[in-house]
């Protein structure tokens, strides 16, 4: 059975689900960072996950950078899985601008992290809605 791991629910506001992910908006305000995670028990690995999940995957990950991209005009989109800290199998989907606080450098750690007020919550969750992303479910309830 899925769990979400306790830093991540400590961490993000639950946006909604796709096919196979559940999708994150993470507690950073500094940037807009969205966070895949696929509902899958005790996977930890890419290649944990069956060939067609990875493929999922990928195509959810996909979809959600590129609208990402057109939708905040972004310079570069960063797209990583590292689980160092969570192990559970996540995907990080970051919209990386010029101006940005940590800008060239990895966000990890760069800055402290900024709190989101509950209008901007409430603006990103509208933002991914006009997104239309295929296969998306928006969830009851963000903040």
């Amino acid at each position: 059975m899925f769990v979400l791991d306790p830093r991540l629910q400590q961490d993000t506001w639950v946006l909604g689900d796709f096919a196979l992910c559940q999708l994150l908006l993470s507690r950073d305000a500094n940037y807009p960072w969205f966070i895949l995670v696929p509902r899958r028990a005790e996977v930890s690995e890419l290649f944990d996950l069956s060939l067609d999940d990875q493929h999922l995957l990928w195509q959810e990950t996909t979809q959600l950078a590129e609208a990402l991209k057109r939708s905040y005009g972004a310079d570069k989109m960063n797209v990583a899985t590292l689980g160092n800290v969570v192990s559970q199998m996540h995907m990080h989907v970051i919209v990386r601008q010029l101006d940005d606080v940590a800008w060239p450098a990895p966000v990890w750690g760069k800055c402290p992290a900024v709190a989101y007020t509950d209008a901007q919550v409430q603006a990103i969750r509208a933002r991914v809605r006009n997104l239309h992303l295929e296969g998306f479910q928006e969830a009851a309830d963000v903040a």
